[in-house]
């Protein structure tokens, strides 16, 4: 039966994520140089239109359809055909097609942050036919593993609350894979100075706000599971930020602006999977045992902060907004803190800290399976693109900027 109260809250929790895809291209936007913000922004900005319209036509029903040996789902909601107003599935008071839209946000952000792998330099069209391989071939089947009944979640019983693996670590193995392919930009250093700070603290602040939809909305009621992922989304965040404004004033003596908003988003990216599976408080005695959602926030950034660093140290790779270590890297961490962290009384799931040593070892599966299916299919996606349409950008074009060789208009007029 369908419960008005559940439906609002989805109804709202869809609002925000989609909210999340514009905050993605103001933070990804100021990040860049002023040259290239409009074509950075247009890159998450059309993932709306082209993703919106490949999941109501074959993604979702890619993804969320009946499995195929666990593998992906058939075409029996094509043209979200059977996608009506009953309940979802056995367990949700909300109707169908508000899940599919729920989901199609997850879909829409996905490709848009694989973009600050490759940001400044990749040509418009070839990233409009990336974005449709690549939801196809590789977003749709790893969310019908997690999702949507397939073998990762039946069989081996990984979980995923809102996105780690599925969004995260997918994003973050296809940044890598995009990087090493498309190759580095040819006159800019990797350390080149955002163009636009406040662009970025207001994308970031977005990114926030929304992901309260993301990871609370994943509970997909509005009961006490949707507040518990509320509450501890927020204090990872919270503590994530502080932790890297903290490494920043270590290691240069300046509290960082642009840290702030990248450690922000850090903590959000870790405590993704795991919101719905561990709290706030101490599960059993021991310091280490307390307070999983301010440990998951905290370690995500010393991870990824120190990511960057090493990173960076690598010239010929030129992950041009730390995709990886950001998401990549905070999306592993946050999947394997879920297997450490979970509480049964939470979400049912029990990790490490109780006892189960069994689900930190699923978890790790589920990792290397996301790594491995990214890692390949992206770059067959890519390699077939270079190939046949080219990828980058010729180096005159890319002298000017994107905003005017691509799009014809600059993001600024003075």
């Amino acid at each position: 039966m369908i419960d008005s109260g559940d439906t609002t809250w989805i109804l709202v929790s869809t609002a925000l994520v989609l909210l999340m895809t514009p905050g993605l291209a103001f933070f990804y936007g100021g990040l860049v140089r002023s040259k290239n913000a409009n074509a950075t922004i247009m890159q998450s900005f059309i993932c709306l239109g082209v993703v919106g319209v490949v999941w109501v036509l074959w993604g979702y029903s890619l993804a969320f359809g009946n499995s195929v040996g666990g593998f992906v789902g058939d075409l029996g909601f094509f043209g979200l055909r059977n996608v009506g107003f009953d309940e979802a599935f056995p367990g949700t008071a909300i109707p169908h097609l508000l899940f599919m839209a729920f989901q199609m946000m997850f879909a829409v952000i996905t490709p848009a942050l694989i973009t600050g792998a490759f940001a400044e330099r990749m040509k418009f069209c070839s990233f409009i036919a990336f974005v449709v391989a690549w939801v196809t071939i590789v977003y749709a089947p790893l969310a019908h593993w997690v999702w949507g009944g397939g073998w990762m979640a039946t069989e081996l019983q990984a979980v995923d609350f809102a996105g780690g693996t599925v969004v995260h670590i997918n994003a973050g193995i296809a940044a890598v894979a995009a990087a090493l392919i498309i190759g580095k930009r040819r006159n800019a250093s990797h350390s080149a100075e955002p163009h636009n700070v406040p662009f970025v603290v207001l994308g970031a602040a977005l990114l926030w706000f929304g992901w309260f939809g993301f990871n609370a909305g994943s509970a997909l009621s509005s009961g006490g599971g949707a507040v518990n992922a509320f509450v501890t989304t927020n204090s990872a965040a919270a503590m994530a930020a502080i932790t890297w404004v903290a490494l920043s004033y270590f290691h240069t003596g300046k509290a960082s602006v642009v840290g702030a908003a990248i450690g922000a988003v850090a903590g959000l990216v870790a405590i993704t999977p795991a919101a719905g599976f561990v709290g706030l408080w101490p599960a059993s005695d021991g310091f280490l045992n307390a307070f999983p959602a301010l440990i998951i926030g905290a370690m995500s950034n010393v991870l990824g902060f120190y990511a960057i660093r090493l990173l960076s140290r690598f010239s010929s790779f030129d992950d041009t907004l730390d995709v990886f270590a950001v998401h990549g890297v905070g999306g592993m961490w946050g999947a394997l803190a879920t297997g450490i962290f979970a509480v049964a009384a939470v979400g049912g799931t029990a990790g490490l800290i109780e006892g189960e040593g069994a689900q930190l070892w699923r978890q790790l599966v589920a990792i290397l399976a996301t790594i491995g299916w990214t890692f390949v299919m992206t770059s067959v996606i890519l390699i077939v693109i270079k190939s046949t349409m080219g990828l980058t950008v010729s180096e005159d074009a890319e002298e000017q900027g994107l905003d005017i060789a691509e799009h014809g208009e600059a993001a600024y007029t003075n």
